[in-house]
């Protein structure tokens, strides 16, 4: 079972919180740790009077409980002060709940300047105020969680709720934009629309609806979407009794009426008015460019006289029901593609993917000179991709393609032999599968690359044509590489990497000469507002960090990976592999540090004989100086640039167990972001230690002075002494070294 979800530290101020889900709500929040700021202005439901008691009485059951919480009476228009009750009673403010609302309800014929004014000032006015006074506190700490409160009745509306209406859907529109605005510093929005028994429901539901709408139904999903561990933002859902649903928006694909040099007219409103409304095959935009860039789509094609598509977002819709046919498309080859390369391309792709002589481990793959000079295994998509970028994949019968319209959905690379540092290589693919997704169609694209005679590489492509579904096609097939999910559990390693501003010139010119990598004009016609790194860019920092982890750089154990694309990378942006490994297999996924956002998902890399690497002999098991090194590498792996920056040295770990030398570990907190491996050091080491597994410990946890061991002969020290002090920066929290 995974572990519970704790709030320890963090401070939370709930509005409206005096009953129904505000009290809820801060009764879980006050269960799990978190200091609890406890908001009602104490009035009835629509928004006359004031009474203390409310709030008092859930602070009350919060201390009762063991809680800390304290309470506020002001109006949620006086938001400053709100937020003022959480900095002078825990200095710092965490979470914001803005939950507090009033009902008015009126006909819209009956619903007085009054009416419209108080719902808005209470719920969309008053979220704003409080959300507006702790915006900058949690911008300056690079954290915060946001709750708005909307409604069934904003999402669709409500007789006699015009005025509840319009400012739970002004809410939902808020919080969009603030999720937008407060992704780079950790600040995440969500929405809810929650059902439940209430002050305001207990006039409108009978008793025992109310009784199985709970409001502790409720408050779960608001725990989970405000903790530090959950990444959405920017997301709507639907709640109650006990159901969760995630809403986004819908729409139908819908026709272009007007025509070059031509007036466009009502009639020709009214003729495509079947196809306007129709949501068959409709689309799910996720963002205001993707909005705009379908007028953007329209604007261009009324200029080219294309305009009779029925379907804005895609040139290839008007032809998807007849211009794909899987039945002649599948199994069709393309032309066979020859590479020709020498070192020069292997060196220039592993610069591309990050590589750097920073790292000494870099070297075999940058230097020809090197006795251990290889072909990064990823290397491999570049002669395939020159194979599926040949123009030829129009050519294939049944595929009427718009390739301008495509999108590379997933990757998958298997490796047969290394491939080699120089040479030619020749390139098959075929179309193995189309699906029909839709919005849009897939083919997965098969390409076998050759030396001679002897298979080095298979890559799958699998890629989206935006647009072109709709020809009444199977939607999955048992040709696809599958993607999985990893582990339920904290990644095993984690590696991180800047990428910096030149990354996606340099990684071009391996050969993706696409303008949407390099042209600011292009990447802005594309929705981007800047060019982003190529998703095979990204692809070959994770191959290489889970190499270098795994595998000791040794290309020989690299078999296989799978990939999914789903977020950009923008040059200059840090990329971060979270690593699980089960056997031979090591599940990973990429992400964005800066952003949190996930770029890699459902991935994976299969490694050969990993576990069967040979061991130091005598074999050691359990020993108890593993878990101090693990914690060590954990901590380069969070601090370790600055750790560089610091230390700039090598250490070197000799630990016995019973007079025999049972393992060796390296630190190298010289070179890159820093390094922990098992083994003898690659380069030259500072200092190296030597003693027993017993004695290691007893050092580390401050049993045994370091000096008085050295003196008496159970620690050795070889090299520079004096250096061993700087040990101190990662052991703090253990001994002085």
């Amino acid at each position: 079972m995974s572990a519970p979800l704790s709030f320890d530290g963090k401070v939370v101020l709930v509005t409206g919180a005096g009953g129904g889900l505000g009290r809820e709500y801060a009764l879980a929040f006050g269960e799990r740790g978190a200091l609890v700021v406890v908001n009602d202005l104490g009035g009835d439901i629509k928004g006359e009077g004031k009474c203390s008691a409310a709030a008092d009485q859930v602070v009350e059951e919060i201390k009762a409980k063991g809680g800390k919480a304290v309470a506020n009476y002001d109006s949620v228009e006086n938001g400053d002060k709100l937020v003022q009750s959480a900095l002078d009673a825990f200095g710092r403010i965490d979470i914001v709940i803005n939950n507090a609302g009033i009902l008015r309800d009126r006909s819209f014929a009956r619903t007085s300047d009054l009416d419209w004014d108080l719902i808005h000032r209470v719920h969309l006015r008053g979220s704003f105020q409080v959300t507006r006074a702790a915006w900058n506190h949690m911008k300056n700490q690079k954290f915060g969680r946001i709750i708005m409160t909307s409604s069934a009745a904003g999402i669709y509306g409500n007789f006699g709720q015009a005025n509840y209406s319009a400012a739970k859907l002004g809410l939902l529109g808020l919080s969009n934009t603030l999720a937008i605005e407060g992704n780079k510093y950790n600040i995440h929005c969500n929405t809810i629309a929650p059902t439940a028994g209430s002050r305001l429901t207990q006039t409108v539901m009978p008793p025992d609806l109310l009784e199985s709408l709970k409001a502790e139904y409720v408050a779960p999903l608001v725990l989970w979407l405000c903790h530090e561990s959950c990444e959405e933002n920017g997301s709507l859902f639907e709640v109650g009794a006990g159901w969760i649903g995630k809403l986004r928006w819908e729409r139908t694909q819908g026709s272009i009426v007007r025509h070059k040099n031509q007036k466009m007219t009502p009639e020709a409103v009214r003729d495509k008015w079947e196809d306007i409304c129709d949501f068959h095959n409709a689309n799910k935009p996720m963002n205001i460019q993707e909005s705009i860039n379908t007028l953007v789509d329209v604007l261009s094609r009324v200029d080219t006289n294309e305009a009779i598509s029925p379907n804005p977002t895609s040139a290839v819709a008007s032809t998807s029901s007849s211009g794909i046919n899987p039945l002649m498309a599948v199994g069709q080859k393309m032309p066979e593609m020859v590479f020709t390369y020498s070192h020069t391309e292997c060196i220039l792709y592993a610069l591309g993917v990050g590589m750097s002589t920073k790292d000494p481990d870099h070297l075999k793959f940058l230097y020809e000179g090197h006795e251990e000079f290889s072909c990064l295994p990823t290397f491999g998509v570049i002669p395939s991709q020159a194979s599926m970028m040949s123009g030829g994949l129009n050519d294939i019968p049944g595929l009427n393609l718009d390739l301008t319209r495509l999108l590379h959905g997933e990757q998958y690379l298997e490796m047969y032999k290394p491939i080699p540092t120089s040479g030619k290589l020749t390139s098959q693919a075929t179309v193995a599968d189309v699906l029909d997704k839709g919005s849009g169609a897939v083919i997965l694209l098969d390409v076998h690359t050759y030396d001679g005679r002897e298979l080095v590489c298979y890559n799958q492509f699998s890629l989206f044509i935006v647009g072109a579904g709709g020809f009444g096609g199977k939607r999955v097939s048992d040709k696809a590489k599958a993607t999985v999910r990893p582990p339920n559990r904290p990644p095993d390693a984690v590696m991180t990497d800047e990428t910096n501003r030149d990354q996606a010139a340099l990684y071009r010119l391996s050969g993706d000469w696409n303008p949407l990598h390099i042209d600011p004009s292009f990447a802005a016609m594309g929705g981007f507002k800047k060019p982003i790194l190529h998703g095979l860019c990204s692809f070959g920092f994770a191959a290489r960090h889970v190499l270098k982890h795994y595998a000791n750089n040794d290309v020989s154990k690299f078999k296989s990976i799978k990939v999914r694309f789903v977020k950009p990378v923008f040059p200059g942006q840090s990329l971060q592999t979270e690593m699980w490994k089960e056997g031979n297999r090591v599940f990973l996924q990429c992400k964005v540090k800066e952003t949190g956002d996930v770029v890699l998902s459902g991935a994976y890399v299969d490694l050969r004989d990993v576990d069967k690497a040979p061991v130091m002999e005598p074999v050691a098991e359990g020993l108890q100086s593993d878990l101090v090194f693990a914690e060590i590498g954990r901590r380069i792996i969070d601090v370790g640039k600055d750790l560089v920056k610091k230390v700039n040295a090598v250490f070197q770990w000799e630990i016995t167990k019973g007079g025999n030398s049972v393992a060796q570990w390296t630190i190298d907190l010289k070179n890159g972001t820093g390094s922990l491996y098992k083994g003898a050091s690659k380069v030259k080491s500072d200092v190296t230690f030597s003693l027993s597994d017993e004695d290691f410990m007893e050092v580390v946890q401050g049993k045994l002075n370091p000096q008085k061991a050295f003196f008496a002969g159970k620690l050795k020290v070889k090299g520079n002494i004096m250096l061993s002090q700087k040990l101190e920066a990662i052991l703090k929290d253990y001994a002085k070294l």
